[in-house]
């Protein structure tokens, strides 16, 4: 308020000032003479002032017209200049207009607006990163590749736009069908940012389309270390890959280290099926029989299944029936009420003739779970007990269209797989099988595990006259011997 009161003051004493100078000039009746060239005037004190003050505009609009003179010589000159500072200044108003027409075309999906925006702003900004993105990134909504990796390329130069760039390059290169090139350049982009997990999930998924098994191990442990990764994930898929590897050695008849990659598998991760029946066999190849069946049962302890009673036959190939079933205790009294250890334990006893305690161990499964498999070890049941063939026929016949059971599964696209595998067949998606119920599965098993020839000691031979065929597979005969699986034998 003090303040206020201050200008206020200052304000009326000025304003007094000015008058009373006036005042005095006008009273003291001087004159001003003024001669120019042959004319002379007189000015009064008041036309005095009035003259004095359009010299001073004069000469100030004098020096604004030298200076817009000089300003002009140095914009013709190439020099920086208001004039020039006013054109950039309207050109990049243009840009930005243009960018942002772009960028609205773009998120509407108008490719072809979104592109020519995109040009017309890459000619007026002086901004070569934020232009060639767009672009590039227009192009590929428009469908010019070309045009899109021509800016992704352009986008290398920059440290800052980089690894954006090869991004591009490596969608680029995808469309194009080169695998080979795609995978090179997500390498690079893996070794700019490691921690980058859209880059990681695409180079594994590249490495693992081209076999690359040892590279796509290295990835998963960069995919674990940036916490992208859970531990026992990492486990289980580190697993499949060494398994996968475990493959592709044996498949270049470097049998010792496949072996040593199929144990490795089995010891990553214990409760993956496919991992402990390629261990077992590796052990059993060195001779390590007790130490195959003890990673038999620790996975059958999490899950049973045929392929690891398969795994636990193949120990001992040249025990009787009656031996084989004494082995196979200890391994079916891990999970004795198992619907797989009553199949299992029936499928021993038949092979030893034992029908009637083969019909105790199938217990009521045909009909709280009357799968093919259980229904056919059913018939064989009957048959060996002497049954009358349109009571083995009857079961037969419920066979053809029952449930076919547990299969492998892929949990992503719900295809059904005759055998384990890394990746599905259908949908290319790794680490998705799962072996469980499929929908819809009447009829044969896509495994084909009716029944179990190594596990029941069955030999194959060709069907003769009165055999009776199962779903294009299980021969039963008409002298009650044993079924037998040909394709699986």
């Amino acid at each position: 308020m003090f303040w206020t009161l201050f200008k206020i003051l200052a304000f009326v004493a000025v304003v007094i000032g000015l008058a009373f100078g006036a005042g005095q000039l006008m009273d003291s009746g001087q004159t001003v003479g003024l001669r120019i060239v042959d004319m002379e005037f007189e000015l009064g004190p008041v036309q005095a002032v009035i003259a004095l003050a359009l010299l001073v505009l004069a000469v100030w609009l004098g020096l604004k017209l030298v200076g817009l003179l000089v300003s002009v010589l140095r914009f013709m000159n190439g020099d920086e200049t208001a004039v020039r500072r006013f054109l950039a200044h309207n050109r990049e108003k243009r840009g930005l207009d243009a960018l942002l027409a772009a960028l609205l075309a773009q998120a509407s999906g108008d490719g072809k607006t979104a592109v020519a925006k995109a040009e017309k702003a890459h000619a007026l900004l002086n901004r070569p990163v934020i232009t060639s993105l767009l672009i590039a990134q227009s192009a590929e909504l428009k469908g010019n590749r070309a045009l899109a990796e021509d800016h992704y390329k352009r986008l290398l130069g920059d440290t800052r736009s980089r690894f954006v760039g090869v991004q591009g390059l490596i969608r680029a290169k995808l469309d194009e069908g080169d695998t080979e090139k795609a995978r090179m350049l997500a390498q690079k982009a893996l070794d700019m940012q490691p921690a980058h997990e859209a880059t990681q999930n695409t180079l594994l998924k590249l490495q693992t389309d081209a076999e690359d098994w040892q590279g796509a191990r290295k990835t998963l442990q960069i995919k674990k270390s940036s916490g992208h990764l859970p531990r026992d994930v990492y486990r289980r898929r580190d697993a499949i890959l060494a398994l996968q590897n475990a493959d592709a050695l044996a498949a270049s008849d470097n049998m010792a280290r496949a072996r040593e990659a199929a144990i490795e598998a089995n010891r990553l991760s214990p409760d993956l099926i496919p991992a402990a029946v390629a261990g077992a066999r590796a052990l059993v190849a060195q001779g390590k029989g007790s130490y195959a069946a003890k990673v038999i049962k620790k996975a059958w302890k999490v899950q049973p299944h045929p392929e690891l009673a398969s795994a636990f036959a193949a120990i001992e190939k040249d025990e009787t029936p009656l031996q084989r079933v004494q082995r196979f205790r200890k391994l079916l009294a891990l999970h004795p009420d198992h619907a797989e250890t009553r199949m299992l334990k029936a499928e021993l006893l038949i092979a030893a003739e034992d029908f009637p305690a083969a019909r105790r161990a199938l217990g009521d499964l045909v009909t709280t779970a009357p799968t093919l498999r259980a229904l056919t070890i059913m018939a064989a049941v009957e048959r060996g007990e002497g049954a009358d063939d349109a009571v083995v026929r009857g079961w037969l016949a419920r066979a053809l269209t029952a449930n076919r059971g547990p299969q492998w599964v892929c949990t992503k696209c719900q295809h059904v797989h005759a055998s384990w595998q890394a990746i599905c067949d259908n949908c290319g998606a790794f680490d998705t099988l799962e072996w469980r119920d499929a929908p819809d599965s009447a009829g044969p098993s896509a495994t084909q595990t009716e029944l179990l020839p190594l596990i029941v000691g069955s030999l194959p031979r060709p069907p003769e006259d009165g055999d009776s065929v199962v779903a294009g597979e299980v021969v039963i005969d008409d002298e009650g011997d044993a079924p037998v699986d040909h394709k699986s034998a």
